[in-house]
């Protein structure tokens, strides 16, 4: 498997922990638990996600621009 079907199911997974530590989040927040680390843990997952996002967005962008310059 290529890097970049790795790093689209790595993508994938951390956006399911992500969603999960929000629904976490928002229960706390309803049953007026003051945990901080609640709070912070959809931080955990969100930093790698926000890289691989990037990455993925950035993605056919650098493609195209070496296709270019295989065709020059």
């Amino acid at each position: 498997m290529s890097s970049n079907m790795w790093i689209r199911q790595i993508h994938r997974w951390l956006s399911i922990a992500f969603t999960l530590a929000v629904i976490a989040n928002i229960v706390a927040m309803t049953m007026q638990l003051q945990a901080i680390w609640i709070g912070f843990l959809a931080l955990v997952p969100l930093i790698p996600l926000l890289a691989t996002g990037l990455y993925l967005f950035a993605l056919p962008y650098l493609g195209r621009r070496d296709g270019a310059r295989q065709e020059a």
